[in-house]
């Protein structure tokens, strides 16, 4: 039998006879005892909670509070299953090997009839994203580990467009795959608070001896996304800017779709949109997406917007003309 066969034989027979010796394990599948070692040990790594009882009457058992069930997937959960490993691969998931694995066990117990089934689930969805950089594989995994171990991480980091790089030391509390890229957030000991970093911006990494403690609760996503909007409250109600648009529905729609505009909808028609936005991000950001949809929408207020708007795409004319 392989491995993973003994495994669950091992497992069925200690919820079945309630202890059994390293010895009688091994007479009954008719395996080496050091066979058996070796698949209590990767039992007990995958979680299952076999005890040990040393002396004389001693073995092996499964406490009874434990209720151990097949774990079998019915059709929707193994396309489910499958089509988010197929999102997670073109994400750049680090841990892609062991994710086949899971897959591979999936399908091993399966009949023709399932198989073929399973296969075509696999082959009816598609994700296309920019190509991930197999050089960032190794960078995610090492992060990844840093997380787990909750141990500190020395890199340097590229700052922006100008090419500073600059030596950080980083406590990881979680990745975050966004827009096609992935991020680090955590405590940056050279800040002082908790920072989000780009995972491609990172180079010659080492994992530290020092330990951190990651807060509870604690979610990276919730943090990336909140340090890329306005701060909100009513404190700030009367520094934000009314920003009416008037289009076509469709473009209307991918506006209000949009992660910083959606966050900022005050009310939608079936040909208008108003939102509410810091200054800041009103003319930096807003103006170039803006732009990108042409002459199917147009800025109803404020005029300083539609001014500014037009300076950009002057400036942008002359400098193709030139």
């Amino acid at each position: 039998m392989s491995k993973a066969d003994n495994m669950l034989a091992i497992l069925w027979l200690l919820k079945s006879r309630r202890r059994m010796t390293a010895k009688q394990l091994a007479e009954e599948l008719e395996v080496h005892i050091r066979t058996v070692y070796r698949c209590i040990d990767a039992l007990c790594i995958s979680g299952v909670p076999i005890v040990p009882e040393m002396g004389r009457d001693g073995g092996y058992s499964i406490p009874d509070s434990i209720k151990l069930e097949p774990l079998f997937f019915d059709a929707d959960e193994q396309k489910a299953l499958l089509q988010a490993a197929t999102f997670a691969r073109e994400a750049g998931y680090p841990s892609e090997a062991a994710l086949s694995r899971a897959v591979a066990k999936i399908k091993r117990y399966s009949n023709p009839q399932q198989l073929e089934r399973m296969e075509r689930h696999e082959t009816s969805l598609d994700v296309i994203q920019p190509p991930t950089d197999p050089s960032l594989i190794s960078l995610l995994v090492e992060i990844e580990s840093c997380i787990d171990l909750q141990s500190s991480l020395e890199i340097n980091y590229k700052s922006g467009y100008d090419g500073v790089i600059n030596k950080r030391t980083v406590d990881p509390y979680g990745l975050v795959h966004w827009k096609s890229k992935w991020y680090a957030v955590g405590y940056c000991h050279l800040r002082g608070e908790i920072r989000s970093f780009r995972v491609d911006r990172m180079s010659d990494t080492l994992r530290t001896d020092n330990k951190f403690h990651r807060p509870f609760p604690f979610s990276a996503g919730e943090f990336l996304l909140g340090s890329l909007l306005s701060e909100s409250g009513s404190e700030l109600d009367d520094h934000l800017i009314s920003l009416h648009i008037r289009g076509t529905p469709h473009a209307l729609d991918d506006l209000c779709g949009h992660w910083l505009l959606g966050h900022a909808l005050v009310e939608r028609t079936a040909d208008s949109a108003h939102f509410r936005l810091d200054e800041l991000k009103l003319y930096t950001q807003v103006p170039y997406y803006l732009l990108s949809f042409g002459g199917t929408i147009r800025v109803a207020e404020p005029e300083e917007l539609k001014s500014f708007m037009a300076d950009i795409a002057a400036s942008l004319s002359d400098y193709y003309r030139s």
